[in-house]
């Protein structure tokens, strides 16, 4: 099914004079409205498992300990603010290769730079797409992280939906996504996310992987993998395999890939985007024309939290000591993901899942008397932050959320 895009812009095109004040309403973003509903709640036992960040079982967001020491190591040894560039911190993206990459790191057909977090890499992959295909239609399964179809608007390429989940046994619709992948058309471009599935929590096998690789590099599409939780499902080698595998079928390949999660570094903005060609030299011309747009767009990417990252991913032992932490918090979102799965076995399907997100089999009247009866917050649609409360929380939060499956 195509979908129209009915959050594109509205031109306004008549000779009358317009003004700022002729713009037509924007439909608020249901997520940041319900971050402000749920601060505004002053009952003092609300749960908030709307807002997307990680929370330790104290219920708190920490900076990592690692993170603190090369924010101390920075502040002693950066003896300017100067401008850096376009490109940001190059050391930074160049670090990351054999994270985001693995064996591919070595492949001089791909080039990373520097983004303002995930978003701005998808940003630019999109409008690197628009530039150089502007006819391709983006295969976008649902359901899935609500920016992602406001993005692809924004570039004005068409989007084609197919279902990719089916909540009434919470597994993944494989057999209808590769059939929408064999419907479409060369040159089209399929959005896949690397792990931890926003806001399902349903991954592909390595098997599925496999498969709908071999679908995308036989029907000469073009994959675009969003990896905003490497680390946060089974470990970074194991997150970055379906990537990796692409890498390895395909010649063209865009990645979006963010920092803010697995270093906890929500605020700073630090994420970068990946492209493969079939040559080193289109490649760099493809990049010249990614670095055009970023310099319209943001001129250069902010660069405290890259500045740290580059600082960790330099020094061996404090990239040792990240990993340490970063394996806390996976344990962590796995622990709780068992946790609340055993409660009641309409659960299970919980348990099975990677990453902080999942969907409750709830109604949108049953989220909202939750929210009126028991202050807990999460989206209309039963997406719920698996870490997104203290442990002392979840089985409050379980007993009320199968007591409103019961009511």
């Amino acid at each position: 099914m195509t979908r129209e895009a009915a959050n594109r812009p509205v031109m306004l095109t008549d000779t009358k004079a317009r003004g700022l004040a002729d713009l037509p309403p924007v439909q608020s973003d249901s997520l940041l409205a319900l971050i402000a509903l749920a601060a505004a709640d002053p009952r003092a036992d609300k749960i908030d498992v709307g807002v997307g960040v990680f929370r330790d079982g104290a219920g708190n967001t920490p900076i990592l300990k690692v993170m603190k020491q090369a924010e101390q190591r920075l502040l002693d040894t950066q003896v300017t603010k100067a401008y850096l560039g376009g490109a940001g911190d190059k050391k930074y993206a160049e670090l990351l290769r054999p994270t985001v990459l693995g064996e591919h790191a070595a492949d001089a057909r791909i080039a990373g730079v520097q983004t303002p977090g995930g978003c701005g890499a998808l940003r630019l992959g999109f409008q690197l797409i628009a530039r150089a295909n502007p006819k391709a239609r983006v295969l976008l399964g649902t359901p899935t992280w609500p920016n992602h179809a406001p993005i692809i608007d924004g570039v004005a390429l068409e989007i084609v939906e197919y279902p990719y989940y089916d909540r009434s046994s919470g597994a993944i619709s494989f057999a209808k996504m590769l059939e929408a992948l064999e419907a479409a058309a060369p040159g089209d471009v399929v959005l896949l996310h690397g792990c931890c599935h926003n806001p399902t929590g349903a991954d592909l096998s390595d098997d599925q992987w496999e498969q709908m690789t071999q679908v995308v590099a036989r029907r000469g599409l073009l994959p675009f993998v969003d990896i905003a939780y490497q680390g946060f499902g089974r470990g970074l080698d194991e997150d970055g395999r379906g990537l990796r595998g692409l890498l390895t079928a395909c010649d063209e390949v865009i990645a979006a890939h963010s920092c803010d999660k697995n270093f906890s570094v929500y605020r700073d903005r630090v994420g970068s985007l990946w492209l493969k060609t079939a040559s080193e030299e289109s490649t760099r011309t493809a990049m010249a024309h990614v670095l055009q747009d970023a310099r319209e767009m943001w001129s250069m990417p902010p660069d405290h939290g890259a500045a740290c990252i580059h600082i960790i991913l330099d020094d061996s032992e404090l990239r040792a000591r990240w990993l340490v932490e970063l394996a806390a918090m996976r344990e962590r979102i796995n622990a709780v993901r068992r946790r609340i799965a055993s409660f009641d076995p309409r659960l299970d399907y919980i348990g099975r899942q990677f990453g902080m997100f999942s969907l409750l089999p709830l109604s949108r009247d049953q989220v909202l008397k939750l929210r009126e009866d028991h202050s807990i917050y999460m989206a209309d649609s039963g997406r719920f932050n698996v870490v997104g409360m203290a442990d002392g929380d979840i089985d409050r939060f379980t007993a009320a959320v199968v007591d409103a499956m019961d009511g």
